[in-house]
């Protein structure tokens, strides 16, 4: 049974234990706002983008593109966008528990976080890349995911190219979520929530298009482009679920230690009583003996 200095010991760690999650739910908490903010601010541009692209390539006649070509899927590329950092409860945990269904034979990994490569590394997959991105996350870091999976497409070493990513949804809810990247004809756009999901995604527009000055050099700049900003979308979004998560395992974090002081002090002050009793007890009957 501890004694009440192991009681008071543990009261202290488990109250400096309280301080350092508080402080770190209180970071969390700024950086969350940024982070969902950004994410859906730009929302609204990558569905328009996704629309516009969607739209123009229908109408634009027998142009291709080598990023637009369908091709059977003997091998493909994933990139695994995790976090660089722990501590943000079950978001990396559900993220992996996906990426383990791919099969190791015909599946390469491009990891955008450090927690990915660590998974990638640790359950011996083939790890094509290796990437980190910031708090804020920058385009110039996402064109260089968005570049290296391109050419893995391109050169034909891999038929198809999926993300898979943790989806902001809520402060309470981010969502693990696969999508194909490549061949771009089969992207099926940042349909983010069943009511954008059940909007339309075809722009109101002529059924023939003009090109200026032709469909290849307009498409051709066109289609990069929105690769780049299609994975700086993903980026934002797992950012925003990231920073919701570590807030939300902070803040359970700090509500149970405060719990637990409540409950070592209640055991501590039983203890004491106990204490101060059995003395009672033992002046009275001294007194007793001694008549």
């Amino acid at each position: 049974m501890p004694s009440t200095r192991d009681i008071r010991r543990r009261i202290k760690s488990v109250k400096s234990t309280a301080q350092i999650t508080k402080a770190m739910q209180m970071v969390a908490s700024a950086k969350m706002r940024r982070a969902q903010l950004s994410a859906l601010a730009s929302r609204p541009y990558a569905r328009l983008m996704y629309r516009i692209q969607r739209d123009v390539t229908t109408h634009a006649g027998d142009f291709t593109h080598p990023i637009l070509q369908t091709r059977e899927v003997r091998r493909r590329a994933v990139i695994l966008v995790s976090t660089d950092k722990g501590m943000c409860g079950a978001l990396n945990s559900n993220l992996f528990r996906e990426a383990a269904q791919y099969d190791k034979q015909t599946t390469v990994f491009i990891a955008a976080g450090r927690k990915a490569a660590q998974f990638v590394a640790r359950t011996r997959r083939e790890l094509a890349g290796e990437f980190t991105y910031r708090d804020n996350p920058q385009f110039g870091e996402a064109r260089v995911i968005a570049k290296t999976a391109a050419e893995l497409f391109l050169s034909e070493k891999v038929d198809q190219v999926e993300i898979l990513y943790n989806r902001f949804v809520s402060t309470l809810s981010q969502k693990p979520v696969n999508i194909q990247f490549l061949p771009i004809a089969e992207i099926k756009g940042l349909t983010l929530t069943p009511e954008e999901q059940a909007a339309p995604e075809t722009l109101e527009s002529t059924p023939e298009f003009q090109f200026e000055p032709s469909a290849g050099e307009v498409l051709g700049a066109l289609l990069p482009h929105y690769l780049n900003l299609y994975m700086y979308q993903i980026l934002l979004e797992a950012k925003a679920s990231e920073q919701s998560a570590r807030m939300v395992a902070m803040k359970n974090a700090t509500d149970n230690a405060k719990q637990i002081i409540k409950d070592l002090t209640l055991e501590y002050n039983k203890m004491r009583q106990a204490s101060i009793t059995n003395e009672l007890l033992e002046i009275s009957t001294a007194q007793m003996a001694l008549g």
